[in-house]
């Protein structure tokens, strides 16, 4: 399993890193047989797994459900689990509890936070526990509704320069990795620049020190619009409705099952069923 030190290893030689979402077993399974560098265990799971419209609705009990499974189908592989919506928010007791439970319960590496100036105080608290803690910037989908739906985020130098200095901010704060989304690519590489630890970039080009996508994007899995800035290496989708179409056909025909699929009773057994009389 590779770690933290060795994720700034890889962004000072400008390795690329790969991380990709993950919500079961089987997906897990093959993600570290791909050799995949990180999994996150994303609340976007609300939309692409549970069918939300948005992230809002995801709680920690469906955190440490998807990121169990996951941890099982990947035991290898460094894990990423986010906090949803309000589980970062109130005191720091609440914070610590819940935030505990879902790193223990998963069994997760490091926990993801949306936001900056308002959740420092949360990286600080969670990194001083020993709790890894990855800060994601720039388009936040849990405030998404806030600002008015899913927007690029620092296209002025404005709003740029405020990005950078909450990179900057979350790194002090002791963030390990920057989760980066939907930005100008000139921005992005200003980004790496500007902080030692790694910025995972999604929908932020290619400038980023690595890329996270959601693996029902990249395989064109579901029936979700694919976002602008995704691409779908695979139609897995297509192969999933062609089987389970040719399914219901061939029960509907009496195709299946057939000879090969069932079990057979000894001749003298079956006639037990008729009053020892074999039909």
């Amino acid at each position: 399993m590779k770690t933290i030190t060795e994720f700034k290893r890889m962004k000072a030689e400008g390795e690329k890193i790969v991380m990709m979402t993950a919500y079961d077993y089987p997906t897990a399974v093959f993600a570290e047989k791909a050799d995949v560098d990180l999994l996150l265990v994303g609340d976007s799971l609300g939309m692409v797994v549970l069918g939300y419209a948005s992230t809002v609705y995801v709680t920690s009990d469906d955190m440490i459900h998807h990121g169990k499974a996951v941890r099982r189908g990947a035991k290898d592989t460094f894990l990423v689990v986010d906090l949803p919506f309000g589980s970062f928010r109130g005191s720091e007791d609440r914070i610590l509890t819940e935030a505990i439970r879902i790193f223990q319960e998963t069994g997760a590496d490091a926990l993801k936070v949306e936001g900056a100036d308002e959740v420092l105080d949360v990286i600080r608290l969670l990194t001083k526990t020993g709790i890894p803690v990855v800060a994601h910037l720039g388009l936040l989908p849990q405030s998404a509704a806030v600002i008015g739906g899913y927007k690029v985020q620092g296209k002025t130098s404005q709003a740029a320069l405020k990005i950078i200095d909450e990179a900057q901010a979350c790194e002090a704060a002791g963030a390990c990795m920057v989760v980066v989304e939907c930005v100008p690519h000139q921005l992005t590489q200003k980004l790496s620049e500007a902080v030692q630890i790694p910025i995972i970039g999604i929908g932020a080009g290619v400038e980023a020190d690595g890329q996270v996508l959601v693996f029902h994007d990249l395989v064109k899995y579901g029936d979700h619009k694919l976002p602008k800035f995704a691409h779908a290496f695979s139609d897995a989708g297509s192969v999933v409705l062609d089987g389970i179409c040719a399914y219901t056909n061939a029960v509907r025909e009496r195709n299946f099952p057939n000879e090969k699929h069932q079990f057979n009773m000894k001749e003298e057994e079956v006639g037990n069923l008729y009053g020892g009389k074999s039909q």
